[in-house]
């Protein structure tokens, strides 16, 4: 049986995260996906506050449509997964969309609360509102106990791996002691850093991206509300791609 065709979004700039998702997304997958990863055209290198977050979700819906307007007839994708812990555009995107799609927090957050109650590891302080903001709107506020931030951010992790281990593992026995059933380890940057951060804790630790491929080749998501992708407004300075989508 051939699996969807997937289409995985990341929301920033920085082409050191749509590597690591190119790395470790194949994982996750069956043997017979076709995928395609994008990079956001504009916006910042890497998402670490409100207004680059609002920013994000912007050029999330522009990758998405120039990759509609690219793809040979027929070869549309059928599934899409933003590949950025916070989900920029999710809403918008699903809302637009006539197949599903999650982001790496959504599916993330899928996974742990089957667990019971989770905590969430991730880098940049300014995340925490946010993704509590996410966790609410989604309905998994309750479940979500506690959110565990380090200084540095997921693109500083990368640059020392084994420090960012002991950082992440002491984060997460951190995150541990709020007596959760599992931790989720959030970010693109992250991916690979759960496998080694688990002999430590005694929880399971949930791999992001791994998450995210794995919810949004499955069936826990919601059931699209359109037949045809498709915006509700006309659009006034935006991309040729987003316009041809938008209302006429």
């Amino acid at each position: 049986m051939v699996s969807p065709r997937l289409l995985i979004i990341n929301p920033n700039t920085g082409q050191a995260s749509t590597e690591r998702l190119r790395q470790y997304i194949p994982q996750a997958l069956p043997a017979s996906t076709t995928w395609s990863c994008v990079t956001a055209r504009f916006g910042a290198p890497y998402i670490a506050c409100e207004a680059s977050y609002a920013v994000a979700g912007h050029a999330v819906l522009d990758a998405w449509t120039h990759a509609m307007a690219d793809a040979p007839e027929g070869e549309q994708p059928q599934r899409v997964l933003i590949g950025c812990f916070g989900d920029p555009g999710l809403h918008a995107l699903r809302e637009s969309c006539a197949y599903p799609v999650t982001g790496l927090a959504e599916a993330s957050m899928i996974e742990a609360s089957a667990l019971g109650s989770f905590a969430i590891v991730t880098g940049g302080e300014r995340w925490r509102p946010m993704l509590q903001r996410l966790a609410l709107s989604l309905g998994y506020a309750a479940a979500l106990r506690h959110i565990e931030t380090v200084s540095q951010s997921g693109a500083e992790l990368l640059a020392n791996p084994d420090a960012a281990v002991q950082v992440l593992t002491l984060a997460c026995q951190r995150a541990a002691k709020h007596g959760v059933q599992s931790i989720i380890l959030g970010g693109a940057g992250l991916a690979g850093f759960a496998q080694r951060v688990q002999p430590a804790m005694n929880v399971p630790v949930i791999d992001s991206v791994m998450a995210g491929a794995r919810v949004v080749m499955g069936d826990a998501l919601p059931a699209p509300t359109r037949s045809s992708a498709q915006f509700d407004v006309r659009w006034q300075g935006l991309s040729p791609a987003m316009d041809h989508l938008s209302l006429s």
